[in-house]
């Protein structure tokens, strides 16, 4: 790992935000790496199972893309999350490239950006001066009130 920072989870009201961060070698390897440690700061955050799940999926789905596409030599994962929602941003130096208009019913990729898309609740991919930086907002389901 290049580099790696955490804070924990928060233990009061004024201490809402809790943010990770990542920074490893545009590898294969990378993928379960980063998705490990979504999943263990989601855990360690307390976020519910389906965001678990959710976060995991679009962690392997935006960094497979810096992998395959962007030729940057590292790939960033930054993770927040407030009462709200959970964000995630993977940032590269890669060379931009647009998407492609489509992607035929029968191919076996090119999918990955659909699906964060349908999966978060909202999405954006911006090219930087440096590379491209894609963030995902997941909102977080509310808390119910015990009885």
């Amino acid at each position: 790992m290049i580099a790696t920072a955490a804070t924990p989870a928060p233990t009061t009201v004024a201490d809402p935000v809790r943010a990770a961060a990542c920074v490893l070698p545009a590898a294969v390897e990378a993928v379960p790496s980063l998705r490990h440690f979504a999943r263990a700061m989601a855990r360690s955050w307390h976020l519910p199972d389906s965001t678990r799940e959710t976060l995991t999926l679009i962690v392997t789905e935006l960094v497979t893309n810096v992998i395959r596409h962007s030729g940057s030599p590292d790939v960033a994962l930054l993770l927040t999350s407030d009462a709200v929602t959970v964000t995630i941003q993977v940032r590269d130096r890669g060379q931009w490239r647009a998407r492609s208009t489509g992607t035929a019913l029968d191919a076996c990729s090119g999918r990955g950006l659909h699906l964060v898309e349908a999966y978060a609740g909202c999405c954006s991919l911006r090219p930087t001066a440096v590379g491209t930086q894609v963030t995902a907002e997941l909102f977080l389901p509310k808390p119910t009130l015990a009885r």
